[in-house]
C-alpha cells in the first residue's frame, strides 16, 4: 500500500459525502448533490486531491457524459452517480489515469456497489425515521434530533466516505494487476467501450430533449460547424442562442397569429352563445 495514496482517497470520499442527497453542508442539493455529485464537478476536485487536475477533468468529463440522461424515476434508480462518479475517477486517477478506465470503473462502482449502499441507506433510514417518529411522539427533543440528523448523517459519511476510500486506498492494487495482467484484447476492449459510452448517453439525452425529428437538423449543424469549421464551444454556445432566438420568435408568432385569425373568423355571437346557459341567466 502507498502511503502517498491516503490523503487523495480520503478526500475523495469525503468528497463523495458532501455531495450526497442528503448532506446538508453544501446549502443542501444545491451545493451539494446538485453540484459536488456531479461527475464533472467530481473530476476536478477529485484531480485536486491526486495534484493533476488536468486527468481529474479530463476523467470528469467523460464520466459526466455518460450520465448525462441519467433519470431517478419514482425514487428508483438504475445507478448509484456520486459512487460512479468518486469510485471510477478516484481509482482511474490512482492507476492509468485514462478517461475510458473511469468511464469503465465509475459503471462498475455506479451499478453494483454503489446500488448496494445505496439502499442499504434507504433502510437504515427507515430505522431512524421510525425512532424519530417515536421521539415526536413522546416530545423528546434530544431524540428526534439524534435520529433526525445526527445518527442519518453518521451513517451516510459510514456509506460513502469509508467505502470511496477503501476502494481507491486497498482497491488501487487489484486494479494495477487486472490492468497488467489481462489479455490484450481485453484492455482494448474496455478503451473501445469506454469511447463509445459517451456517445450512448449523448443518445440518450437527445432522446429525452429532441421532441420532433427535424431538431436533428441542428444538432448536425452544430456538429459541422465544429467538426469542420473549427469553431469553439463558446462561439458555437452564442451562435445556437441567436437561431434558437430566431426560431421561438418565428414560431411562436406565427402560432399567435393563427389563434388571432380563427378567434376573428368566429362571429361574437356565435361567442357568446357558446358560454351562455339558459338556466344561469
Amino acid at each position: 500500500m502507498d502511503g502517498s495514496l491516503f490523503l487523495p482517497a480520503l478526500l475523495t470520499g469525503i468528497f463523495c459525502y458532501l455531495g450526497a442527497i442528503e448532506s446538508p453542508w453544501l446549502f443542501g442539493m444545491s451545493g451539494g448533490f446538485y453540484v459536488v455529485g456531479r461527475p464533472l464537478v467530481a473530476g476536478f476536485l477529485v484531480g485536486m486531491a491526486f495534484g493533476d487536475i488536468k486527468a481529474g477533468v479530463l476523467c470528469g468529463l467523460a464520466v459526466q457524459v455518460v450520465f448525462i440522461a441519467n433519470l431517478s424515476t419514482g425514487g428508483a434508480t438504475n445507478s448509484e452517480i456520486t459512487y460512479a462518479a468518486y469510485g471510477g475517477i478516484g481509482l482511474a486517477l490512482a492507476t492509468t489515469r485514462e478517461p475510458a478506465v473511469a468511464v469503465t470503473l465509475a459503471i462498475l462502482i455506479g451499478q453494483t456497489f454503489g446500488l448496494i449502499f445505496y439502499n442499504t441507506r434507504m433502510a437504515l433510514y427507515s430505522f431512524w425515521n421510525t425512532r424519530a417518529q417515536s421521539a415526536a411522539e413522546n416530545i423528546d427533543d434530544r431524540g428526534i434530533l439524534l435520529n433526525h440528523v445526527v445518527y442519518p448523517q453518521i451513517t451516510t459519511f459510514l456509506l460513502r466516505a469509508v467505502p470511496i476510500f477503501a476502494a481507491i486506498f486497498f482497491g488501487r492494487g487489484l486494479v494495477d494487476w487486472l490492468l497488467n495482467n489481462v489479455p490484450q484484447v481485453v484492455t482494448d476492449t474496455i478503451s473501445v467501450l469506454g469511447g463509445v459510452l459517451p456517445a450512448l448517453g449523448i443518445a440518450m439525452l437527445m432522446g429525452i430533449v429532441i421532441k420532433e425529428k427535424v431538431h436533428l437538423v441542428f444538432f448536425f449543424a452544430g456538429f459541422v460547424l465544429m467538426a469542420f469549421a473549427k469553431l469553439n464551444m463558446i462561439a458555437l454556445v452564442f451562435l445556437a442562442a441567436m437561431v434558437a432566438y430566431v426560431v421561438y420568435l418565428s414560431t411562436g408568432k406565427s402560432n399567435g397569429d393563427s389563434k388571432l385569425v380563427l378567434a376573428n373568423n368566429v362571429p361574437i355571437e356565435q361567442n357568446e352563445a357558446a358560454y351562455e346557459d339558459d338556466d344561469l341567466f
